[in-house]
């Protein structure tokens, strides 16, 4: 990667399965923590040859779930880098086998615990990317525009919201996310149509953020994880990055005002720390900061 510093770049980490084994997660040196989505069609654990399609039961999410509070409470973890197993899928969302077996009460609170995981995922002040390593439909896209920022691997891969189809609506944050990232206008046509698209006219709405036309899945996963060591101690400051992106989620819903308000008083938090003191003397002294997250 262009411009990137050698000392941050690290290798892919050995990951272990989650309670449920629908997610692998895992940690690097340099404080990038892995989650990686792992589900047949059904939505149950890999087994054999089957295709991994990465769609999501409620044991899944109880997996997630489990990753984002291990990777929050790590003083260690930096940044969240989310994935799916494989090559064709990043998640094709909510295994409809699964929800065909369920009362319509039941998926409603399997909605509610979907969107409480990813309001968890978004509220914790550690900056959060998303791998798009394949398609990436209904929950699958609903889970990446819970991310931060999301980067694809370039190939024939199709993105899109196409529960209409279904009679439903995207439902795990899908109406409310896509519209704040691309609009209403175009958050609508995307919706009531239920059409796919590639990653391409995705970065062209800033839907994604990059295309990585990486050679091989590994190469991609390498690529995506020495551009996510760009965000990790000491070449960062984690704490700063915590704190914009606490301004960010929280201001943008509230009055300018308050969200001013806000701004000043995780700037303050930020005067205090040890990493601005490290920041502004290595400004000074013309040095390159090590910062420490604290």
């Amino acid at each position: 990667m262009a411009g990137l510093s050698r000392e941050s770049m690290t290798s892919w980490p050995e990951l272990k399965p989650m309670k449920n084994r629908l997610v692998n997660y895992g940690e690097t040196k340099n404080g990038v923590a892995i989650i990686e989505l792992i589900s047949d069609s059904a939505g149950d654990p890999l087994e054999g040859d089957k295709t991994p399609v990465n769609t999501y039961t409620r044991e899944m999410w109880h997996d997630i779930d489990d990753a984002i509070l291990e990777a929050r409470f790590n003083d260690d973890v930096s940044v969240i880098l989310i994935t799916g197993h494989g090559e064709k899928f990043f998640s094709a969302g909510a295994s409809i086998k699964y929800l065909n077996t369920l009362s319509p009460r039941y998926k409603y609170f399997f909605c509610l615990h979907a969107n409480e995981t990813l309001s968890r995922l978004e509220q914790t002040p550690k900056l959060v990317i998303a791998a798009l390593n394949g398609h990436t439909v209904g929950g699958g896209l609903e889970i990446a525009m819970a991310a931060d920022i999301r980067i694809a691997r370039k190939g024939n891969y199709q993105v899109g919201l196409p529960e209409v189809a279904l009679g439903v609506l995207a439902g795990t944050g899908g109406t409310a996310r896509l519209s704040r990232l691309v609009g209403k206008a175009k958050a609508m046509e995307i919706m009531v149509t239920g059409r796919k698209f590639s990653f391409e006219e995705s970065r062209e709405m800033d839907l994604v953020h990059d295309i990585y036309d990486s050679l091989s899945l590994d190469e991609f996963r390498q690529d995506v994880l020495d551009y996510a060591g760009r965000f990790s101690l000491p070449f960062a400051a984690s704490k700063a990055i915590g704190n914009i992106k606490r301004s960010v989620q929280s201001g943008m819903e509230i009055p300018l005002e308050y969200h001013l308000a806000l701004e000043r008083e995780l700037q303050s938090d930020l005067f205090q720390s040890e990493d601005a003191k490290e920041g502004i003397k290595a400004y000074v002294d013309r040095k390159t900061p090590r910062f420490e997250g604290k």
